[in-house]
């Protein structure tokens, strides 16, 4: 998979777009964890277990999941590098090099 840019936004909600949403998430429904310098967005195959729901945004298919417990102190906002990890099952997302490339510009 293509390296992606995805969306952390002022009120912690992180965007995914539609075709992320269904293929890796078709269940609506993930876990959050922290592991420095990444944020990890993990799918669950049962909602019974718990976890973050994701809501459909728009007609589009976006949908937004509020992820901001999860997010270190002071956390950024805007668009972060991302990649599905296969052998982790995990989305992974660069918060920290997101902000150190958002405050050199």
């Amino acid at each position: 998979m293509q390296p992606l840019q995805l969306e952390v936004n002022c009120q912690g909600y992180l965007i995914l777009p539609p075709e992320i949403a269904v293929r890796y998430f078709p269940d609506n429904v993930c876990v959050a964890i922290w592991r420095e310098p990444e944020l990890w967005i993990l799918p669950i195959h049962n909602s019974s277990a718990g976890g973050l729901l994701l809501k459909q945004r728009n007609a589009l298919g976006e949908r937004s999941v509020l992820i901001w417990e999860a997010l270190p102190t002071n956390w950024p906002t805007g668009l972060f590098p991302a990649f599905w990890d296969e052998d982790n099952a995990a989305l992974r997302i660069a918060l920290i090099d997101g902000r150190r490339a958002q405050q050199n510009h």
